[in-house]
Order: C-alpha cells, then sequence, then structure tokens
C-alpha cells in the first residue's frame, strides 16, 4: 500500500500522522493485505463427508411425541385472543 493511500484513508478516520508514522502504517498495512491474499488461497469448499466427521447421531435422544398445553390455557394472560402474543415495539 502507499503513502498516498495510507494518507488518504488517515484523513477520512481524521487520524493524523507523522511521515515516519505514516511509513510504518503503510508498511503494516502491507503486510495485513499480503496475508489476507495468502487466506483467499485456502480451499473452503465443503465436504459432507469430511466436514461432518465429529458429528454422532447415535447419541441423540429419541423423538417422542407429547401432549402439548392447550391453547385457551396459554393465551389466558394474552392481552389479544387471535392466537398470538403481542410484544412491545422496539423498532420504529
Amino acid at each position: 500500500m502507499d503513502l498516498e493511500m495510507v494518507s488518504y484513508l488517515s484523513k477520512l478516520g481524521k487520524l493524523a500522522f507523522s511521515d515516519d508514522e505514516l511509513k510504518k502504517t503503510a508498511e503494516d498495512m502491507t503486510s495485513i493485505i499480503e496475508i489476507m491474499d495468502t487466506i483467499k488461497e485456502i480451499d473452503i469448499t465443503y465436504d459432507a463427508l469430511a466436514d461432518n466427521h465429529n458429528v454422532y447421531l447415535n447419541d441423540l435422544r429419541e423423538d417422542i411425541s407429547a401432549p402439548s398445553m392447550e391453547t385457551a390455557k396459554i393465551l389466558q394472560n394474552a392481552k389479544n385472543s387471535n392466537n398470538c402474543f403481542v410484544v412491545p415495539k422496539v423498532v420504529e
């Protein structure tokens, strides 16, 4: 990364660097970009057999159907009785 780009980015970030700090920051940013370029070369294709070798499906509990609570009992304290709950508005 050249000094001009680092200087531009520092102005955008409202950062003040001396000339020596600017050169050091440019070197640091260049090495970070080189590391990121190295990471892009890593093969990250998904292989279901290789990626799930630690998943043991035999240890799961049996799925047993059980009766649920009555809707009327669940909704007895609800403000709205249209089979739904009303929650406070968080986003305008």
